[in-house]
């Protein structure tokens, strides 16, 4: 088979029509390990991504380049209400290209919350362990050494140590890092092992065509088949449309444009899947502590996340479990988030090196009464999606909760003062000030809530009034139609997602090639 390509906006210049036996939109966790083992069976792959083909040489480590180039909505995607922030990648490689590099496999009980409560069948840890043996190998997926913890992840070390918390190092898929703490701005020297420097050039090796900067806007369905993509060209400079089209008739196309775009797409392609596309979101919202130390932290040095605590997942009936992790500290993303206004912003910025976050990464979706959001379209010619997660008393309980066990944390290990990420900060200097959390408010803008993590939208199941696609990861109602990303999952994780995507995809693509 002949070697394949990769063509950026500016090199299409005139409509064009291209025919192949898979056509994959999106090139992240999903797209990028089901095009490589699909061009590693002798299928004639093509793939389209909507962001721009960038390399370490346009990874500045600078935020003001990256969230613009890298997210999507140059960084700047919320929940229409404005309570939830969303980060999310926009480029070859997608939200791998720009993550923390953190890697679990599904967690056991999250799988078995699938079979029984969604009807999933035949995914569960034997299905799913030789593809993450796999991925492992080839991404070099590791636990971080005790002795390269960065003093930000140090603190969550210790201080769970010395209240007797559960504590572990996380593992991630680097391979000769140097350990500069800019994962999220893209890697300059190519330590991260993500779909941009593993997989995809894998799989155009092998002869998969990748289209940067082209838009897949349309599904054309006749009968129950996809016959067609209908994409737009965009502006690499720009990122608009150049009015340049491109067509991809392929006998399979798989959707894996994450939790958000993946719906939205089968939406403008008037594929509702009975009313459940778009329904079933999830968000890992997150809520951050900030503490200040005597001495520097320096948290925008260093691996930016290593360190996680499992204490208070499982926190009994009716309460939403969370994750402890460690997030980077960069000034942009750190103003972003840091509360306060005016004078007292500053003042906070100005010792951004003696700070250090704490983040509870909340698990949504798994309580019988937490449908999670939605993604539904806007007026038509309008670009940005409606996305509402209305945050409820269990999430409210969570944050409350999760705030107080991180302060004493960060209490624990040293600091001599914490803050929360209220619109007005509680400040806590002591044990006793945890309190001040319980009368502090709890509601949409006045507490600030994030997320890094976005799930489900076209949600696996067995039954098709409650579910997108089937266990095969096809959707119920086509016959060559299959999604493989984020977006199937039927609830959030509770541990960061890209390790199961790539378990997932690499299962789904005997499925695919099934199909062709």
């Amino acid at each position: 088979m002949s070697e394949g390509r990769i063509w950026t906006g500016d090199e299409l210049t005139q409509d064009r029509e291209v025919t192949c036996d898979v056509c994959i939109v999106g090139s992240g966790a999903g797209g990028g390990v089901l095009g490589e083992a699909l061009a590693r069976r002798g299928l004639s792959v093509v793939m389209l991504e909507e962001g721009g083909y960038r390399t370490r040489r346009d990874f500045d480590m600078r935020e003001d380049t990256a969230y613009p180039a890298l997210y999507q909505e140059l960084g700047n995607r919320t929940t229409d209400d404005l309570a939830i922030t969303l980060l999310q990648g926009r480029t070859v490689g997608g939200g791998t290209t720009v993550n923390w590099s953190v890697c679990f496999r599904t967690p056991t009980r999250i799988l078995d919350v699938w079979r029984d409560v969604h009807g999933v069948e035949g995914i569960h840890e034997s299905t799913l362990a030789p593809h993450w043996e796999w991925m492992e190998r080839r991404l070099h997926i590791r636990e971080w050494p005790l002795e390269l913890l960065n003093r930000n992840n140090q603190v969550l070390w210790n201080g769970t140590e010395r209240l007797g918390y559960s504590r572990e190092l996380l593992k991630r898929n680097v391979h000769n890092c140097i350990n500069l703490g800019s994962c999220g701005h893209g890697c300059p020297v190519d330590a991260k092992q993500s779909m941009l420097v593993t997989l995809i050039p894998d799989a155009v090796e092998r002869g998969m065509t990748l289209f940067a900067n082209t838009s897949a806007r349309r599904l054309e369905v006749k009968g129950r088949r996809v016959t067609a993509v209908h994409a737009e060209v965009l502006d690499p400079a720009t990122q608009l449309p150049t009015g340049v089209k491109l067509t991809v008739r392929a006998k399979v196309t798989a959707v894996c444009g994450g939790a958000i775009n993946s719906p939205g797409l089968l939406l403008r392609s008037g594929l509702t899947g009975n009313g459940q596309v778009g329904r079933r979101l999830f968000l890992h919202p997150v809520v951050a502590s900030g503490a200040f130390f005597d001495e520097p932290v320096d948290g925008f040095n260093g691996a930016p996340m290593s360190v996680g605590s499992h204490q208070f997942m499982d926190r009994g009936p009716g309460h939403m479990g969370y994750l402890i992790e460690v997030p980077p500290i960069h000034p942009m993303l750190s103003a972003i988030v840091f509360p306060g206004f005016g004078a007292q912003h500053q003042e906070f910025m100005s010792r951004l090196r003696h700070l250090n976050a704490l983040i509870a990464i909340t698990l949504d979706g798994v309580l019988p009464e937490d449908e999670g959001g939605t993604v539904a379209l806007r007026r038509a010619g309008e670009g940005r999606y409606r996305i509402d997660y209305p945050l409820r008393e269990h999430n409210w309980e969570a944050f409350r909760h999760a705030l107080k066990e991180m302060a004493r944390i960060q209490l624990a290990a040293g600091a001599r003062e914490v803050l929360s990420p209220h619109s007005t900060p509680v400040v806590m200097r002591t044990e006793a000030d945890l309190a001040k959390l319980d009368d502090a408010p709890y509601a949409p803008l006045q507490l600030k809530v994030s997320s890094a993590h976005q799930m489900g939208g076209c949600c696996m199941g067995k039954d098709p009034e409650r579910s997108v696609v089937d266990s095969r990861f096809r959707y119920h109602h086509l016959d060559n139609l299959f999604v493989a990303d984020a977006s199937v999952f039927p609830t959030a994780l509770g541990v960061n997602p890209q390790h199961t995507i790539y378990g997932l995809a690499r299962l789904a693509s005997g499925f695919v090639a099934g199909a062709v």
